[in-house]
């Protein structure tokens, strides 16, 4: 299995580019850093952790846009893969979204992973004009329509909520084929839209049996013909055992997301070398 850290970024404690440095060096295969653009005051979506409109804390007023994160951490590293957990690819002009992250992947030698969402803060999403009950086909014409754009020569797209004419764009990425993981619980739907549109899943904080989910994911992979086997990226939300690890393997796990605090570079560090030190 893989492992990588998430800093969950805010505008106060250590920069994106010496957490991704730092862990770099500690060996770490994947930086990953969140998205919200914005936090409506007055909400109706309630939060997954909290079940109402409260916030755990206030780093979701404080993220910093995660493409600007992830292009200062490529430019101080040279071999940890640069993920989201998660973007909001809705939330974006899917267009301009597109060169984006084609530039990341082109400056930084082929290392971007896409870790999105469908978007819980209905709210959020509302001020983007993305309604609550199409985000899952709002996210896959935009996957689609940037997937053409990263491989045509000239691209062209028309679907319900996106149409262009053939179009030129580049750069290109490096990568043939950039991965998405799709960070939700693993319901049927879920698990179907990964099979048919995505390159894994990555867990929640809530997810409680990943076993069960995986084993409903490998089954809707077979079911759609899929070659191979998906991603899982597991977000480690307690130490895990020797027992958890290895029922995480058998079920296919791929990646381990190991948490780091929004705090001052040293404390970051020393939780950093904590974590390197007992990597299964």
């Amino acid at each position: 299995m893989r492992n990588g850290v998430v800093l969950f970024t805010s505008d106060r404690g250590i920069t994106p580019a010496a957490c991704a440095r730092a862990a770099e060096e500690r060996g770490f295969d994947t930086f990953y850093v969140p998205e919200h653009t914005h936090i409506p005051v007055r909400r109706s979506a309630a939060h997954p952790g909290t079940g109402d409109e409260s916030l755990p804390d206030d780093r979701y007023l404080r993220t910093l846009d995660p493409w600007v994160a992830l292009a200062t951490a490529a430019a101080v590293t040279s071999t940890i893969r640069l993920g989201t957990a998660v973007s909001l690819p809705v939330e974006s002009d899917p267009i301009t979204l597109a060169k984006t992250i084609a530039t990341l992947d082109h400056l930084s030698g082929g290392r971007v992973t896409i870790g999105a969402g469908f978007g819980w803060n209905t709210d959020e999403l509302a001020d983007h004009h993305v309604p609550a009950g199409k985000r899952r086909t709002v996210l896959r014409e935009y996957v689609e329509a940037m997937r053409a754009l990263w491989t045509q020569e000239e691209a062209a797209y028309d679907g319900e909520f996106l149409s262009f004419g053939p179009s030129w764009a580049y750069p290109k990425p490096v990568q043939a084929h950039v991965p998405l993981v799709i960070g939700a619980e693993a319901g049927p739907r879920t698990v179907e839209w990964i099979a048919a549109h995505a390159d894994g899943w990555m867990t929640t904080p809530r997810t409680a049996d990943v076993a069960a989910s995986a084993a409903l994911l490998h089954a809707a992979w077979a079911d759609a013909g899929r070659a191979g086997s998906p991603q899982i990226h597991l977000l480690i939300v307690s130490r895990p055992s020797p027992d958890d690890i290895a029922l995480w393997t058998d079920a296919g796990v791929t990646d381990l997301v190991w948490g780091v605090p929004d705090a001052d570079e040293a404390t970051v560090v020393a939780h950093l070398d904590k974590v390197a030190s007992r990597l299964p």
